[in-house]
Parts: structure tokens; sequence; C-alpha cells
């Protein structure tokens, strides 16, 4: 059985990068690096009426260091503060990034998103909305430099996205297909 014999911190920003030290049944010695940055949430606004949702677009620098184009659309998602619910988040997320105040979320699932090098655990929600929940243009927080654009998408377009392999972020597909497969009626 691995077991983690210590970790010591590399880097401490707005995520801590730590280098683990584990040790297998042979009794080998071997490291680890982990990014560590807490829990985060990600939510996808759908009008059932209207059979839309609501997205983002805001430039990630991953995706731009690669070479790849960052002009994909994503569901609104965060990270949790200490001790916060994941639906009040989620809700939170939703207001500031897309300008829509949700009532009820669904739980959708609840998984690491990239288990072998962060310890991001991130909580997936589905939550209708009606077109008079929309408080404001949405966009992030100043602050926060986001420079988020609020995108309004048919679902029927986001289906055709996911059938042709053209939704680039695994959030978005998870969510996009969950409710394809909750509510297969809203994509006729």
């Amino acid at each position: 059985m691995v077991a983690i014999r210590s970790t010591r911190l590399a880097h401490d920003g707005w995520l801590k990068l730590r280098v683990a030290t584990l040790s297998g049944d042979d009794g080998v010695a071997f490291d680890r690096e982990i990014e560590d940055h807490g829990p985060a949430v990600a939510v996808l606004p759908y009008d059932p009426e209207r059979r839309t949702a609501l997205l983002v677009r805001l430039p990630r620098a991953p995706v731009l260091f690669m070479g790849a184009p960052c002009d994909f659309p994503e569901v609104p998602a965060g990270l949790r503060d200490d001790g916060e619910d994941p639906a009040d988040c989620a809700r939170r997320e939703a207001e500031e990034e897309v300008g829509v105040r949700l009532g009820d979320v669904e739980e959708a699932g609840h998984v690491w998103t990239m288990c072998g090098v962060s310890t991001e655990r991130m909580h997936l929600f589905l939550a209708p909305y009606a077109a008079e929940d929309r408080t404001g243009a949405g966009g992030g927080l100043a602050e926060e430099h986001e420079n988020i654009t609020v995108l309004e998408v048919p679902l029927a377009e986001l289906r055709d996205m996911a059938d042709r392999n053209a939704i680039a972020d695994m959030k978005t597909l998870a969510l996009v297909q969950t409710l394809r497969l909750r509510r297969p009626d809203l994509f006729d």
C-alpha cells in the first residue's frame, strides 16, 4: 500500500504547490507534485422554457500557454470559500459570472478534476432559471480580472457541439451530457 511519508510546500500563492514523498510496499521512496487550491463548483444554468443555457468565455492562461485557442464556452465555476455549502457557492458563482439568481440546484456529481495532480474536487450542478431570474450582465468580479464574456447558447447548439466533439472543457461537457440524459425533452 502506498503511503505519504512527508510533504513540503514548494509554492504558496493563489494555489499551493506541494511535494509529497511517498513509499510503496517495497519501501522505496518517490516524490509527487500536488497542485492544491481546494474544492470547487460548476453549474449549468438552463432555461427550460426558452431552451437556452448561460455560459462564459474567458481567457485561460494554461490553454494560452499550450498555444491553443482560448475562445471556448464554459459553465460558470469557481472555488468554494472555507465552510461554504457547495450549492450556495454554485448560486454565488452563477450570479457573479452570468448575472442569474438561481433557486433550486440539482446535484450532478462530485468529482476529482485531475486526480493525478490536483486536490480539486468539484461539485457539479444543473440549475433551471427563468428570464425574470436575470439580475444583471454578469461578467465576474472586477477585482478578479476574469474578463468574462457571458453567452446565452441554445441547448440544441450545445447538443450539436457535444456530438461533434466541439466542447473543449470537461466540466461543461459533463454537465451538458448529464442534462441531456436527465432532460432529453429540452433538446428536441
